[in-house]
């Protein structure tokens, strides 16, 4: 049971990395060097682990039971910058 908890985990924490990249590093790039390329490379990365950690989401609260208030803060908690780091310390910690 705990395995889907540390899955979840693994994957805001990528998720969380991956958004900072693309916030912090990729757009700049594109938008003042004129250097779209790291923008599809790292948004489509992100996209992906932003679906698996939806996904991720889900199965840890249908297994644990989470609260329905829990479950969608750390949703939102994703589309903010350092949001999934700060889910991770608030409700991903067993």
């Amino acid at each position: 049971m705990k395995n889907s908890l540390n899955a979840l985990r693994l994957v805001a924490l990528l998720e969380g990395i991956s958004f900072l990249v693309l916030l912090g590093i990729a757009m700049p790039l594109k938008y003042y060097f004129g250097k779209p390329d790291p923008v599809k490379i790292v948004g489509m990365a992100h996209g992906v682990l932003f679906v698996l950690y939806t996904i991720n989401l889900l199965i840890v609260h249908l297994k644990f039971k989470w609260n329905i208030g829990v479950t969608f803060g750390a949703f939102i908690a994703s589309f903010i910058p350092f949001g999934t780091f700060y889910a991770d310390k608030k409700w991903f910690r067993s």
